[in-house]
């Protein structure tokens, strides 16, 4: 991979290059290089003409496809920020987003639910909406993108630019809007891609939502080197498996709980993995069973990445040949070329060997800063040092292991879920006097999300009303799987629930207190 500027230099390049290798393929639809580049110069030249402010936020709220990457890559010509929108987020959460980034333009789905599609047609701030499909508001994105010129525009995007805005919420419930910019997502795809660079002919399999960063960055690993690029246009195992072995897919990325799905897919027996070369699995630890299970039956190497969206992706890998059955492949592996990793004690001292510590990272990954949060982004990034909230230990061979998360932050089926947004939620939920949520062991999600719930005296609330409650006002994913009504909630002096107190019996005879 060359020594690039910005993010789709060589997406640009590959351009009447690669005529026989499709850029983006969906369902039977390819797209070549070239028409991304065509396409790309046409948005681009739309966006200008608009006279956006220059580095303004440009939302998209999609499930994916490939005008995805046309969009990134024309609002990224214009010098402006993608802000990819979770399509399976509540209109009231969207509209939160739409309106901290102070996003100018929207691209969004006229598949999503009528209220969403309401709702952020009257969010203030956004002076222009697009619409794939038949729109319900706003204009037709494909008549707009047709309707410009594919002539090439002066680029005005510089390597420190912020390339994209990726939303992550946090301990204080409110979700956070991630700069990254063209270095932070490059480096990623270097760090993904492993030591040895990609070939011209892989073709990498997105299952993740390009909305994360593990999608968007997996995706990127195959256009920086002239691959192609597959999305799935509804995911499942059998969509898996079909993508497979239709496009000899040999490079994959697969979360723990749909490698889990595809194994007990009927389908998996009869499926020739013989083209494929990796699979990179994270976002969540895998049991050493079903791994070993899986390595037997895809027959591939092996890797896993540790990371978080501050960081774009991992940065820690486990390499494949430490998938050798022994009690390495427990551990995440060792830091990524050009990242530094160190495991803290409260006064930022180096812990020892095997000493639980915080983990906290130093590198061209490390983002750019927390949108319009200089406090939060202060505390996040201390002296160049990325504190992330998790804690573990290195080995004494340097391997690092994760041990517990010092924040709340829930793992669930490679979703991100905070505790105190869900509580924030279900507070609001008459007849609840008190609420605590906290992520337990999963054996099909890796974690899932139970509510310990505290009644107000003489009310009437059952089950059912808290988890019809929670719908209305949060992602499905983030629902409680479980309530489960208590009589109190361990507090310190200073209010704080005492998480580690409310985890405890559920997490005994684990190894690790995360999934």
């Amino acid at each position: 991979m060359p020594d690039l500027r910005c993010l789709f230099d060589q997406p640009q390049n590959f351009a009447g290059q690669r005529t026989r290798q499709p850029a983006l393929i969906i369902g039977s639809r390819q797209i070549s290089y070239t028409e991304l580049d065509h396409r790309a110069r046409r948005v681009c030249n739309g966006l200008l003409a608009l006279q956006l402010d220059r580095q303004c936020r440009v939302a998209i709220l999609c499930a994916n496809r490939v005008e995805f990457f046309e969009i990134w890559q024309g609002v990224s010509l214009a010098g402006h920020v993608l802000t990819p929108i979770n399509a399976r987020l509540t209109a009231g959460e969207i509209t939160f987003i739409l309106a901290d980034s102070q996003a100018q333009l929207l691209f969004v789905d006229a598949g999503l639910p009528q209220d969403v599609l309401a709702a952020v047609g009257e969010v203030s701030g956004v002076k222009q909406i697009f619409t794939f499909g038949t729109h319900a508001v706003g204009s037709s994105y494909h008549d707009w993108r047709d309707n410009q010129a594919a002539d090439e525009s002066p680029v005005s995007s510089q390597a420190g630019d912020t390339v994209v805005q990726m939303y992550t919420s946090g301990t204080t419930g409110f979700p956070k809007g991630v700069e990254l910019d063209h270095t932070n997502v490059l480096a990623c795809a270097r760090s993904m891609m492993g030591i040895e660079a990609w070939s011209p002919g892989e073709v990498a399999l997105v299952t993740a939502p390009l909305f994360h960063t593990a999608g968007s960055a997996w995706a990127h690993c195959a256009l920086q080197s002239g691959g192609t690029v597959v999305l799935l246009e509804e995911l499942s195992p059998a969509s898996v498996l079909s993508a497979i072995r239709i496009h000899k897919v040999s490079q994959a990325l697969l979360v723990p709980a749909l490698i889990r799905m595809v194994l007990e897919s009927p389908d998996c027996a009869q499926t020739d993995f013989f083209g494929l070369k990796r699979l990179l699995y994270g976002a969540s630890p895998i049991p050493v069973a079903i791994l070993q299970e899986a390595m037997q039956t895809f027959a591939c190497d092996f890797e896993q990445g540790y990371g978080l969206t501050e960081s774009v992706g991992p940065i820690a890998m486990l390499r494949p040949g430490d998938h050798d059955g022994g009690g390495k492949m427990q551990s995440c592996g060792k830091a990524v070329p050009g990242t530094s990793i160190r495991v803290v004690d409260a006064d930022g001292k180096a812990c020892a060997t095997c000493e639980v510590g915080e983990i906290i990272i130093s590198g061209p990954q490390v983002m750019k800063a927390y949108w319009n949060r200089p406090g939060e982004t202060s505390q996040a990034i201390r002296d160049g040092w990325l504190y992330t909230g998790d804690a573990g230990y290195f080995d004494a061979e340097g391997y690092l292991y994760i041990h517990d998360r010092l924040k709340d932050m829930i793992v669930s089926g490679g979703e991100n879920v905070y505790p105190a947004e869900v509580e924030g939620a279900l507070s609001g939920c008459s007849g609840i006097a008190d609420v605590a949520v906290i992520g337990v062991p999963d054996e099909k999600w890796g974690e899932s999300v139970l509510a310990l719930v505290v009644v107000q005296p003489g009310a009437e609330i059952n089950s059912d009303d808290i988890l019809n409650y929670a719908r209305q006002h949060i992602a499905g994913f983030k629902c409680p799987k479980v309530i489960e009504f208590v009589d109190s909630i361990p507090r310190n002096p200073g209010g704080k629930i005492l998480k580690q107190v409310l985890r405890e019996p559920y997490w005994t005879g684990h190894d690790r207190r995360v999934s």
